[in-house]
């Protein structure tokens, strides 16, 4: 089976996670802070904190900008649930925004007339939370500008984008938003085994994630009540949680964080074959937006059903008989039995359920072979003929 996502692990990434094995802190060392300064740098952001999972890393930038119950958050409905789950851990409420039909992010005309509407009706959201889908930016500048506008913040999820640029600047930056977070997941553009990170330029947003990443535990003098007992002495001041990462995992990080550019490169070099020989088959391929340097970390199609005689179960059943494992982003998450229990209905975001029923994933990632693509696209040329 040709898998949709693979890591790439080398002996030199080996070698690092043995060298912390041997080493007298396997938990919360000095791996941890080498990588996050490492991220920062490559970033060109201030402050990178590494947390258990991109999952962790939105919730706490929910919490780092005092999101509760009475606000109300916006996302993608084209996203893995975490995106919306972050707003819901919170107490707050979740919504969201159409997708662009071309890029597959979220729209800026939905945008537009959804924070009017909201603003006449007094219900603006706190924060909007863009996905980058894929590893294409959304349009983060008007949105910035709209933010100004309206008075929201904004959490970049770019669990998909690490390594890849907009207007110039790399992902993560933070030049358009309060937060950035990645994914360190095993299928993502770097992995540590599990992981996520928190990217900021605001110190006061990083203290605080810092503090929630540890139980709300502080062992700084000047944020207890009353004095300290001694150097054993620590204070829980927030209500935390355990979501820190390992030097362990740091390390593989670290090791693969020195490999990103390659394997960005890599994966454009997949598309682009895509791309080429993808374009006389009756299906649309991935646009990028001319301000992005697209990631990729997904390569999705969309299959034009009026001009094939298969449904897309039939061709994506039909791919993975041949074993090419394609898999399908996402199934939107408006339509989850949580979130229709909460009211959504499908038909309210039109164009990520056009998407969503003719999308096929096919597989992408570092150590895909040229050979290996040549069979994807022969036999999904044979299946759609």
């Amino acid at each position: 089976m040709i898998p949709y996502a693979k890591q790439s692990i080398s002996e030199e990434d080996i070698e690092a996670v043995v060298q912390v094995l041997r080493s007298d802190f396997i938990t919360q060392g000095p791996v941890v802070n080498e990588f996050e300064t490492a991220i920062a740098q490559y970033c060109q952001a201030q402050y990178a904190i590494a947390v258990s999972s991109g999952t962790a890393a939105l919730h706490l930038a929910c919490r780092a900008l005092g999101i509760g119950q009475g606000d109300t958050v916006w996302t993608s409905p084209n996203t893995f649930v975490a995106s919306a789950n972050c707003a819901l851990y919170c107490g707050a409420t979740i919504d969201f925004i159409d997708i662009d039909p071309h890029t597959y992010n979220i729209s800026i005309a939905a945008l537009k007339q959804k924070l009017e509407t909201a603003r006449e009706n007094d219900r603006l959201p706190a924060v909007i939370i863009p996905v980058h889908f894929a590893g294409q930016s959304c349009d983060m500048e008007t949105i910035y500008y709209l933010s100004q506008e309206y008075g929201f913040k904004i959490i970049e999820d770019a669990a998909h984008a690490l390594g890849g640029e907009y207007n110039n600047d790399r992902i993560g930056s933070c030049r358009y938003s309060d937060i950035t977070i990645f994914s360190l997941h095993p299928a993502k553009m770097i992995t540590a085994g599990e992981g996520g990170l928190l990217l900021t330029n605001n110190s006061s947003l990083a203290e605080q994630a810092l503090l929630l990443r540890t139980h709300g535990i502080t062992r700084n003098p000047s944020l207890m009540d009353g004095e300290s007992h001694g150097l054993w002495y620590y204070q829980q001041i927030e209500l935390g949680y355990n979501y820190r990462i390992t030097d362990i995992q740091a390390a593989l990080g670290l090791s693969q964080l020195k490999r990103l550019d390659e394997f960005v490169a890599r994966r454009r070099e997949i598309a682009a074959i895509y791309n080429k020989k993808l374009n006389h088959l009756p299906l649309t391929a991935p646009l990028p937006d001319k301000n992005n340097q697209f990631s990729w970390h997904l390569y999705v199609i969309n299959l034009h059903l009026d001009k094939i005689a298969r449904t897309r179960k039939e061709v994506f059943d039909e791919l993975r008989k041949h074993n090419i494992g394609v898999h399908v982003h996402y199934i939107p998450v408006h339509i989850q039995p949580w979130f229709t229990s909460m009211g959504f209905k499908a038909e309210a975001f039109p164009n990520v359920m056009s998407y969503y029923q003719r999308a096929i994933t096919l597989p992408i990632y570092v150590d895909l072979s040229d050979e290996e693509i040549d069979y994807i696209v022969h036999v999904l040329s044979e299946v759609l003929s």
